[in-house]
């Protein structure tokens, strides 16, 4: 019996990408565990321990599109790890998705198939929303051009 592999995405459903590294997830075999990051907020402690394990700064996983960034000025330089955590935790919607954690690492899966490297062989052929193949009918990642 295979070893257990646990994943948690922090998932918006309402985002194309986020839907397409979930599904990878699931044609891996793995039920994952998804957190609706909107809906139930990782704490700042978390934030940090997932940003931490992914190389990645606070200011890397801000989200621009679609969120108050500019309004809030979050463009600025000068703006601590602090603050920019205090305007997360204000409104969940600047933490960049879908973050994965599984016992390969934690990435900003952007774009989604990036999720592949955090994950088992796929099981089938995927292709994404918007068309685009990207496992093969054997599990095989296709090259992208």
């Amino acid at each position: 019996m295979p070893e257990p592999f646990d994943v948690v995405i922090y998932h918006n459903p309402a985002c194309g990408t986020s839907r397409n590294s979930l599904a990878m997830i699931c044609n891996a075999g793995i039920e994952p565990h998804v957190v609706e990051y909107l809906r139930t907020p990782p704490n700042r402690a978390l934030i940090k321990q997932l940003l931490a394990r992914a190389g990645m700064s606070v200011r890397d996983a801000l989200r621009e599109k679609g969120t108050p960034y500019a309004e809030l000025g979050l463009d600025d330089p000068g703006l601590t790890d602090g603050q920019l955590l205090d305007a997360i935790e204000a409104h969940p919607i600047l933490l960049n998705r879908p973050l994965v954690a599984s016992p390969k690492g934690v990435r900003l899966c952007r774009p989604s198939e990036a999720v592949l490297d955090l994950l088992p062989a796929q099981q089938d052929e995927f292709v994404k929303e918007d068309g685009d193949r990207v496992v093969d009918e054997h599990g095989r990642r296709v090259a992208t051009a």
